[in-house]
């Protein structure tokens, strides 16, 4: 495949033009986040460093994962979309200056605010995900485009897993965040990934019919997983055990019906399948562990690092393309850093089950990791901070 280079002659990088639309500046700081908090987390759990964490530091590593990555990601992604679905002037700006610095005032305060009040640091950092569900809201509601309305619906459910979080640390709800985490992969990842796979096909002259999407499939996948999510934090262990197969059997079918082998030859594309099949395999690993005593930390690694993070690279990888006016071709680098991003995903699992030793398992994964988001960082930066080609606001 042909590369092209991050960033046109003509093309000038600036700080302003990363609050020029959401994707650029989330996209951006959820990468130097990822970056940043997990070699942070290793050498805080192996005693080389002492962070003065607002909570304690396995219950940080959780949280900065699931709701300050994750929540980044969603932000960016999110209200880049909703301009598109709704036809409504994007969030841009000093209003997108003041809530990206709500992002990072809750992240400083969680690595830093050992001695701080907790209503402070908490509350800071409980306020990002309800202003980004007004901000999109508002816009679904006046639009009235009914469709989206699950979204939000998923999105209350994290923040209520959010506030279960860090009001009483208990990794049920980190559990429960993680399931919707998926149930966002399954709605969204169930709209994108389909509907690009049958393009690409189309535009090939392939048989883009081969691709198969059923609606009420769909949201029985969703409905199981909030299912599951409620189940799970409620401590129903068989209950949950048999909803988690039932969540991935159905998942399981719907990629089946997606076709993903008809487009293993862009990577933009086989990303996205990929990275999708790491939800029923998490969810048949919950399974496992309900069941059979399997390690929590198999399924909850395949999730966070397999599911989400993988799905993440991928989607940003497009997005920040297509959004930015460029042609929709990896920068160099980039297929590297997906193989990269789930070689992590599969050792961390396989380090879970001790096939691999803890120190060789987690040094591998965090490298390889770091490798993945480390190649974007280097090839993005420039395109999310610098002017569209053809001129265009965004």
């Amino acid at each position: 495949m042909q590369a092209i280079p991050s960033v046109s002659k003509t093309d000038t990088a600036s700080i302003s033009q990363l609050f020029s639309y959401p994707f650029r500046i989330f996209f951006l700081s959820m990468t130097v986040l990822a970056l940043a908090a997990i070699p942070l987390w290793v050498m805080q759990v192996n005693g080389v460093i002492s962070l003065p964490l607002a909570m304690p530091g396995l219950f940080w590593h959780q949280h900065e994962m699931l709701f300050g990555f994750l929540s980044a990601a969603i932000a960016g992604f999110l209200l880049t979309a909703v301009c598109v679905w709704t036809q409504t002037e994007r969030t841009h700006g000093v209003r997108l200056v003041l809530l990206w610095g709500v992002w990072l005032a809750g992240r400083l305060l969680l690595a830093t605010g050992a001695d701080l009040p907790f209503w402070l640091v908490q509350g800071v950092n409980l306020m990002f995900l309800p202003v980004v569900m007004v901000d999109a809201g508002w816009r679904i509601w006046h639009a009235r485009q009914k469709r989206q309305l699950m979204i939000m619906v998923v999105l209350g459910l994290l923040w209520l897993m959010q506030i279960g979080f860090v009001t009483r640390l208990d990794m049920a709800f980190s559990y429960g965040a993680l399931i919707m985490a998926m149930a966002l992969i399954s709605i969204i990842g169930g709209r994108i990934t389909p509907a690009f796979s049958t393009g690409w096909l189309r535009q090939r002259g392939l048989d883009s019919t081969a691709v198969k999407t059923v609606p009420a499939l769909d949201m029985a996948t969703v409905f199981s997983l909030i299912l599951l999510m409620a189940s799970l934090v409620t401590g129903w262990q068989t209950v949950t055990g048999v909803l988690a197969l039932l969540s991935g059997v159905l998942m399981l079918v719907r990629l089946a019906g997606w076709k993903g082998w008809l487009v293993r030859q862009e990577p933009l594309l086989w990303i996205l399948h990929l990275s999708i099949l790491w939800v029923p395999v998490s969810l048949f690993l919950l399974a496992g562990t309900l069941f059979a005593g399997w390690p929590s930390n198999a399924w909850s690694h395949a999730a966070g690092t397999g599911a989400v993070a993988c799905l993440i690279l991928g989607v940003i990888a497009r997005v920040a393309l297509g959004h930015s006016g460029r042609p929709l071709v990896l920068p160099k680098g980039m297929v590297l850093a997906f193989f990269a991003i789930h070689l992590a995903a599969l050792i961390r699992v396989l380090t879970a089950f001790e096939f691999i030793p803890w120190h060789p398992g987690i040094g591998s994964s965090t490298l390889l990791w770091l490798f993945a988001f480390g190649v974007f960082l280097y090839r993005y930066t420039g395109i999310l901070a610098s002017p569209r080609p053809d001129g265009r606001e965004g």
